[in-house]
C-alpha cells in the first residue's frame, strides 16, 4: 500500500490534470475552428453564373450602374430575358475586355433585351445567332472613343434569325454597321437611332423586312439594303424602308480594310444594292453630301462574282413620297465623281446605275410614281457625260405596295 506522501502527490497531479481540462474547455480550444468564408464574387462573375444557371422563363436583371466586364458574355438557353433599368443607367462596359470576340452572345429561342447599355467591346457588342423570336428594346451599343477602325464590326448583331423586332435602340461607332440583320427574315427594325457608324442600319441578304421611324445621323451610309455574293443565305427582297429621317451622313469611312462596307461612299444616305422589291416612301433625307440615294448593281465599276447562285441585279424598287433637302454637294461613288468632275453638278436626289441582267425587261425595274418630280440620273453603267441620262419617264410607273411585315414574336406589341 503506497505511503500517505505517495497519496498526497498523487492526489496533486489529479486535479492539476482536471483544472487544466477544465481551463482549454473554457477556452474551447477543445472545438473545431469555423471554416474560412467563401470569397465574394465579382459583378461579373456573379452575371457569368445567371447566365449558365438560366432557367427558361427567368428574368436576369442588370442593376444601376456600369459593370466591367473583361470576357465575354454568353447564353444558350431559351425564355430568356436580359434587363437593365435604363439604356444608360445599366452599362455593361468591356473596355478592358481581355477574352472573347464579343460583348454578349446569344444562340437562343425567345430572346428578350431591353433597358440596356454595352459599350466599348473588343469585337460586337450584341450578337444574337441562329435564334427565332428575337427582341431588342431600348438597348445601347457605343464606342465611346468616337468613329475608328479599331472599333467593333457591330452594334446590335442578328444574324440568321427570325422573327426580330429592334425598337428604341441607339447604336454609336461601328467599325460596319450600328444596327445590322442579315439572312434573316419576318423583320422591324423602328424607333431606332443610328449615329457616327459605317453604315447606320443595314439589311442585308434578308426578306420581310420593315425599316421605319429612325434617325439615320453623321454615319458613312445611312441607311444599307443588300444582298452579297457567297454567303449561305442569299436573294434579299421585299424590304421597305419608310418615314425615317436620313440626315448628313457624312462621316469619312472609317471602316477596317477589306470589309464590304469600306466601298460605302461618304455622304451616302440611302444604298440598295443588288436587292429586289424594295419599297422607299415617306422618308426625309437631308444634307447627304454625295447623294441621297442610289440603286445599283454588284458588277457595277467592274466588280467579278465567283458565286453562280447570286444574281447582281436590283429588281422592282419603289421609291415615291420622300422629301429631299439640299445634298448631293460632294458626289463620291467613282462613277457619280466622274460626272461630277465634267460637269460641276450636284448629284440628283435618286442615282441608279443602270445595270441590267442580261435578257431580263427593264419595264419597271425601277418605279418612281405615276408623276416624278424628284431630281434623277441613270449612270447607265459608266458616268460618261454622253452616256448619262436624267429622263423619268421610263421610270414614271407605280408597283405594288409591300404588305406590312408581321412578327410571330410576342414582344411585338
Amino acid at each position: 500500500m503506497p505511503d500517505s506522501s505517495t497519496r498526497i502527490k498523487t492526489h496533486i497531479q489529479a486535479a492539476f490534470f482536471l483544472s487544466c481540462g477544465a481551463f482549454l474547455a473554457a477556452c474551447g480550444e477543445s472545438e473545431a475552428p469555423a471554416p474560412a468564408p467563401e470569397p465574394e464574387l465579382s459583378y461579373e462573375e456573379q452575371l457569368q453564373l445567371q447566365l449558365i444557371q438560366a432557367q427558361p422563363g427567368d428574368v436576369i436583371e442588370i442593376p444601376e450602374g456600369t459593370h466591367a466586364i473583361s470576357r465575354s458574355l454568353s447564353l444558350t438557353v431559351p425564355g430568356v430575358t436580359i434587363r437593365g433599368t435604363g439604356m444608360n443607367e445599366s452599362v455593361l462596359s468591356f473596355a478592358n475586355q481581355v477574352q472573347g470576340a464579343e460583348g454578349l452572345l446569344v444562340t437562343a429561342d425567345d430572346f428578350t433585351i431591353e433597358d440596356l447599355g454595352i459599350e466599348d467591346t473588343v469585337g460586337d457588342a450584341l450578337k444574337v445567332n441562329e435564334s427565332n423570336n428575337v427582341t431588342i428594346r431600348r438597348v445601347r451599343t457605343e464606342w465611346t472613343n468616337g468613329p475608328s477602325s479599331d472599333n467593333g464590326a457591330y452594334g446590335i448583331y442578328p444574324v440568321q434569325s427570325r422573327n426580330i423586332l429592334i425598337e428604341g435602340s441607339v447604336a454609336i461607332g461601328a467599325a460596319d454597321a450600328g444596327i445590322y440583320v442579315g439572312q434573316s427574315s419576318q423583320i422591324i427594325v423602328r424607333d431606332s437611332h443610328a449615329e457616327y457608324n459605317v453604315a447606320g442600319i443595314e439589311i442585308e441578304n434578308s426578306t420581310f423586312a420593315d425599316v421605319y421611324d429612325n434617325v439615320a445621323i453623321n454615319n458613312t451610309g445611312g441607311i444599307l439594303v443588300f444582298d452579297l455574293p457567297n454567303l449561305e443565305v442569299q436573294g434579299g427582297q421585299a424590304t421597305r424602308v419608310f418615314n425615317n429621317r436620313i440626315l448628313e451622313n457624312n462621316t469619312e469611312n472609317f471602316a477596317p480594310e477589306g470589309a464590304i462596307v469600306g466601298n460605302v461612299p461618304p455622304g451616302t444616305g440611302l444604298l440598295v444594292l443588288a436587292n429586289d422589291n424594295i419599297e422607299v416612301f415617306g422618308n426625309e433625307f437631308a444634307d447627304n453630301e454625295s447623294v441621297h440615294i442610289m440603286v445599283y448593281s454588284f458588277v457595277l465599276g467592274g466588280r467579278v462574282i465567283d458565286d453562280p447562285e447570286y444574281d447582281p441585279y436590283p429588281e422592282q424598287i419603289y421609291i415615291h413620297d420622300n422629301e429631299y433637302i439640299r445634298g448631293g454637294t460632294k458626289p463620291a461613288h467613282a462613277l457619280l465623281a466622274k460626272w461630277h468632275a465634267a460637269t460641276g453638278e450636284n448629284s440628283p436626289n435618286i442615282v441608279w446605275g443602270g445595270l441590267v441582267r442580261e435578257g431580263a425587261s427593264t419595264e419597271k425595274l425601277i418605279c418612281l410614281g405615276d408623276d416624278p418630280q424628284q431630281t434623277f440620273m441613270n449612270l447607265n453603267g459608266t458616268g460618261e457625260l454622253a452616256d448619262v441620262s436624267f429622263d423619268t419617264a421610263p421610270h414614271a410607273c407605280t408597283l405594288p405596295r409591300l404588305e406590312p411585315v408581321s412578327l410571330e414574336s410576342p414582344g411585338d406589341d
